[in-house]
């Protein structure tokens, strides 16, 4: 058999093939950070994955920062993703929800009224986001988070892994990249703290290690996923020691026995992240970036992960699963809509099939 094919299990997850659909922020939720029917439409498109992992969700209102995320801290939110996850498993689809709290990486114009910007520290990102309500706008100036609310935002993840399992995800997935709040307190360039969080890299890791500790209490640490990518810059990120970072996190949290590890090749030439994740975590692993049929299959045949996942693909191609099965070309998306509100450049991407069908 195809080595894409097989089935695979990473955790408490099983998998029908080792082709994974990665998170990916579409800007599709309403006001309310609620997903909609096209969202619906959209993940039970791609439902042949081995495993969706659902695009960057908010634990809480603070986590949110960019314009049309979703949330699941409220019950409508909680509702609408039992929807999302009914239509996957209907189609004997597995799919997790990626829980990304931005940190500083905010826009007030994108919160609900009265929810706090927050970071390790008021240092503010030195980047602009988009807002429907006033365009481009700065990043805003963060409230230093103090342990008291340091241990709130641990609640609030854990509250949103239980959530998540009510509205029918697999498991959940911590974003501890690209910027966001985990990565903030690990990278020392946005964590000039002196207390037991801020530091040397095993302090720094600290915060994604005890939130990561409380998920896996409370839904089990074998539907529990972490994504990585060691020397990110993205949201003005500033890691003086990466690998050093990547490894203490690595070996802080081994002893939980997580899911998996979906890590991202590093942009720093001289830093094999697979081989770092390899190295220094013994759960399995989901190789990302960059990959296409033939280089996914020697990886894993090399044995490098145990599982890859896909973006771009899966943007214009909802049946990626099968084009690759059957060696059949994919389909090129349109970066126009990759944001922009509506099914069009969405859910209305056509199988293969459906294309064949409209040129006969």
């Amino acid at each position: 058999m195809d080595i894409l094919f097989e089935p695979v299990r990473l955790g408490e997850l099983q998998l029908a093939n080792r082709i994974v659909m990665a998170p990916m922020t579409r800007s599709r939720a309403d006001g309310r950070a609620v997903p909609g029917n096209e969202m619906v439409d959209y993940y039970r498109q791609r439902a042949s994955a081995g495993l969706i992992v659902a695009e960057g969700t908010a634990p809480s209102a603070s986590g949110l920062g960019y314009c049309r995320t979703p949330a699941i801290y409220s019950r409508e939110q909680i509702a609408a993703w039992q929807r999302v996850t009914r239509a996957v498993h209907e189609l004997g689809g597995r799919i997790v929800l990626q829980l990304m709290h931005v940190g500083r990486a905010a826009s007030h114009h994108n919160k609900p009224q009265g929810a706090a910007t927050v970071a390790p520290s008021s240092l503010p990102a030195r980047v602009q986001l988009f807002s429907d309500a006033a365009g481009l706008v700065d990043a805003d100036v963060p409230q230093a988070l103090t342990l008291e609310g340091i241990a709130e935002v641990i609640g609030d993840y854990r509250q949103a892994a239980l959530n998540a399992r009510e509205a029918g995800f697999d498991g959940v997935e911590l974003h501890c990249t690209s910027g966001y709040l985990p990565m903030q307190f690990m990278a020392a360039g946005s964590n000039p703290r002196t207390d037991a969080y801020g530091g040397s890299a095993q302090h720094r890791v600290r915060f994604a290690k005890e939130v990561l500790e409380a998920m896996a209490a409370a839904i089990g640490a074998g539907r529990v996923g972490l994504r990585l990518c060691p020397g990110n810059p993205y949201n003005d990120i500033d890691d003086h020691e990466p690998a050093q970072t990547t490894t203490a996190l690595c070996q802080a949290v081994a002893p939980l026995g997580l899911a998996y590890l979906h890590i991202m090749r590093s942009p720093l030439a001289d830093l094999d992240a697979f081989a770092l994740a390899r190295e220094h975590g013994p759960q399995a692993l989901i190789l990302n970036d960059g990959f296409d049929a033939d280089s996914a299959r020697a990886a894993l045949t090399a044995g490098e992960g145990e599982a890859v996942s896909f973006g771009r693909h899966f943007i214009a191609n909802p049946d990626l699963v099968e084009r690759l099965r059957q060696h059949r070309p994919l389909a090129a998306f349109d970066r126009k809509t990759l944001y922009t509100p509506g099914a069009r450049g969405y859910s209305d991407y056509p199988s293969w099939q459906q294309t064949l069908e409209v040129a006969q």
